[in-house]
């Protein structure tokens, strides 16, 4: 565009010149004869990316010299994107109103995630009940539904939210979950708590896609990086409550209080998210953030817009890729939270379960940072490139990826040459293992969200999802046969060899293009 342009007279009137910034907040301070005529309610007008069309210079000489300016009639040009890549300056309102809906997702996850951890800490005040009759067994039974049923959910959910609301996705799965954990406190026997926990694991796995698809479509790729890595807060939040709120009802006031509770304060929550989010910028008032290839008449219903997303992503290797990696990393992540605490009283000399626990809880902190600090780097490291024509953004991203790994790998290695006894050595460690474990967490699922088109994110995060607990699952029974097996050297090896199989998978991606890129680089082939 800005080739096209240059062969024109020097501009008369500052107007001109938006096409380079769309923005209302610069339309409105321009003064009434250079003024592209304003749009009723808070939709931009129709020419405000081609107001240079109406202010060419009128005279024969000029027009005999240039050639006919394009005229951008289309679709998909005239809602064009909100923000640039060069700029980043949105109209009025816009930042408060997406600041609204961030909160909501921040909020709607991290009760989700005190939902998720309601019975595991009300699980021991249950055993210690005699009219229950419980033993380890029955609450294994229970806490063992909820992930095979997660993971499939995860995967339904990302495949039906190209068909459905993200917004109704989020608020009115916190709204189930949170009656499911109030209706456990009004039933009993296993059987029937089982079943509330297994629906509980299916619609809990409908909220990480649609937060991904509300991320994508409110911020721009220059900066959903540190709003995906804030995202991944709630997660540890979540984490970080659950033994805090829910321990102390339990103990305090009886577990049916440490289920009903968190589930009560859902409800409320819920109802606000109806209310905060809205699924697109478009539903607001705005543009979106990014320009979006418009929509077939063929995509239009929700059957077409699901096989679509499915296929798509189906046929994506560099999604495939980007899927097995995440096995491969829950397989880390699930070995660390379930196996470290007994590594600790085995290995490492920690005199109880509790002190143990205190050590481990460094995972979540050190998790805290590096998945937050992630996405910045990323940002960073995307915008480092710009100048760069050939850098392919989602590469950038996967290159972070890589260099926590790298580190994972040296953290385990120091892990395991700590000695026994020093117990706040081992929490500094073990909080860097964390650090090193989220920041890829946090990205695979961002660069997955970046590798298709808007309307698959979700089915996108669905494949992931599913994938990864897999991961999570051959953290189980596989990892403590090979400690049974060959000891803690074994579960060590295992745990090494997953990060070096992460990155050896990662490497045919270290420069992989985005959606918004390829799509660009087609268009400018067929110009």
């Amino acid at each position: 565009m800005a080739a096209q342009h240059t062969r024109l007279q020097p501009p008369t009137c500052r107007s001109e010149w938006l096409h380079l910034r769309p923005t209302i907040r610069q339309c409105r301070r321009l003064p009434a004869p250079c003024r592209p005529a304003a749009a009723s309610g808070a939709n931009p007008p129709e020419d405000w990316r081609s107001g240079v069309a109406k202010h060419q210079p009128s005279e024969p000489d000029a027009a005999a010299k240039q050639p006919p300016e394009p005229k951008l009639t289309s679709a998909a040009q005239s809602s064009a994107a909100l923000a640039s890549e060069e700029f980043l300056d949105y109209p009025s309102g816009f930042v408060a109103r997406r600041l609204l809906v961030f909160a909501g997702i921040l909020l709607g996850y991290t009760c989700l995630y005190l939902n998720r951890g309601t019975l595991t800490f009300s699980a021991p005040v249950m055993v210690q009940d005699p009219l229950l009759g419980l033993t380890k067994t029955d609450i294994g039974a229970m806490i063992s539904a909820f992930p095979a049923a997660y993971g499939l959910s995860k995967f339904l959910g990302g495949m039906l939210g190209a068909a459905f609301s993200p917004r109704f996705m989020l608020a009115l799965g916190l709204v189930a979950t949170s009656v499911i954990n109030v209706a456990f406190g009004f039933t009993a026997g296993v059987a029937w708590w089982t079943a509330l926990w297994a629906l509980n694991g299916g619609i809990q796995g409908i909220g990480a896609p649609a937060c991904a698809m509300l991320l994508t479509r409110w911020f721009a790729a220059r900066e959903r990086g540190t709003y995906w890595g804030l995202w991944n807060i709630s997660t540890n939040l979540g984490g970080f409550l659950s033994p805090l709120v829910v321990g102390y009802l339990a103990n305090h006031y009886g577990w049916k209080w440490g289920m009903m509770v968190p589930g009560m304060f859902g409800l409320g929550a819920g109802l606000l998210l109806l209310a905060a989010l809205a699924d697109k910028p478009e539903d607001a008032g705005y543009p979106p953030v990014e320009a979006v290839k418009a929509q077939k008449p063929s995509e239009s219903s929700a059957a077409a817009a699901l096989g679509n997303s499915m296929k798509e992503v189906l046929t994506s290797w560099r999604t495939w890729l980007l899927a097995i990696t995440y096995f491969f990393v829950y397989l880390v992540r699930q070995g660390c939270t379930s196996w470290l605490i007994f590594y600790l009283l085995e290995a490492k000399g920690a005199p109880n379960a509790a002190a143990a626990a205190i050590t481990v809880s460094g995972l979540e902190l050190g998790g805290l940072l590096g998945g937050t600090l992630s996405g910045v780097l990323s940002d960073a490291a995307i915008k480092a490139a710009k100048s760069d024509p050939k850098a392919g953004l989602v590469g950038r991203r996967v290159q972070i990826v890589m260099t926590y790994t790298l580190l994972c790998i040296g953290v385990l290695l120091v892990l395991k040459a700590v000695p026994a006894g020093a117990a706040s050595v081992q929490w500094l460690v073990i909080a860097a293992l964390g650090f090193t474990i989220y920041g890829p967490q946090m990205l695979i699922g961002l660069c997955g969200a970046e590798l298709i088109s808007p309307k698959s994110v979700g089915a996108s995060q669905g494949i992931l999802g599913l994938i990864s607990y897999m991961g999570a699952a051959g953290a189980g029974i596989p990892l403590s046969y090979l400690q049974v097996k060959y000891g803690w050297n074994g579960y060590f090896v295992a745990m090494i060899g997953a990060c070096i199989i992460s990155l050896l998978l990662l490497l045919p991606l270290a420069n992989a293009h985005s959606y918004v890129q390829r799509e660009r680089a087609a268009k400018l082939a067929q110009a």
